[in-house]
């Protein structure tokens, strides 16, 4: 293990910017790994983050971002490269062997998937397949999913006519039903595994909102 408690987030933005609000009110030190430098990046780095540059799918570049790393959150947008960097995180941090704890941010849907289920979407197996692949690894890994992010357009935009004309949200989504979160309570949930890991190691946490939502 590593002297430190230093968090490494990958990106600057989403989820991991709202995990470093809080890790930072708790004066807990973190890396963020960008692809590139931008605004989102100077914005982290001015209250006193540490930013490199890396990617996920490049082994190189996450082994050099892990150096003196204690804890790891992986989450990643909607990308078809989720599955390969799960695998190259997986890798590369079971080398470097001192994680203390891996965060995996994945999504609700994995619950009700099996190996051979096909009702799901493309990027709901990839997070399933990223999921037996950390826990394959022997990591020290925490899974925790939550539905929808309440904060994001499809909520945020097309519900805006329901919720004005009777208070219910109402998407595109047929008899489908879902119970969306905020990223807020998201980001809580994460930053209070990354602040005391060992309790959680092993754990699957599942979150979601309030109430069902149609």
């Amino acid at each position: 293990m590593v002297a430190s408690n230093l968090v490494l987030i990958p990106g600057a933005g989403g989820v991991g910017r709202t995990v470093f609000e809080q890790l930072r009110a708790q004066d807990v030190p973190v890396r963020f790994m960008v692809r590139r430098e931008d605004e989102r990046s100077a914005e982290v780095r001015a209250p006193g983050a540490d930013v490199v540059i890396g990617d996920l799918t490049r082994p190189e570049t996450v082994a050099a971002a892990l150096q003196g790393v204690a804890r790891m959150l992986f989450a990643m947008t909607v990308s078809p490269d989720h599955l390969l960097a799960a695998t190259v995180v997986a890798s590369v941090a079971k080398e470097y062997g001192k994680l203390e704890a891996l965060v995996d941010l994945s999504q609700m849907t994995v619950s009700q998937m099996t190996a051979t289920s096909s009702g799901e979407s493309h990027q709901q197996r990839l997070h399933w397949l990223a999921e037996q692949v950390l826990n394959w690894s022997g990591l020290p890994v925490v899974h925790i999913r939550p539905t929808a992010f309440l904060d994001t357009p499809l909520f945020t935009t097309m519900a805006a006519r329901s919720i004005k004309e009777n208070g219910t949200i109402a998407l595109p989504f047929g008899t489908g039903r879902t119970s969306p979160v905020a990223v807020d309570d998201v980001a809580r949930v994460v930053a209070t595994v990354l602040c005391d890991p060992a309790p959680h190691i092993g754990q699957v946490y599942e979150l979601t909102g309030h109430a069902r939502s149609t």
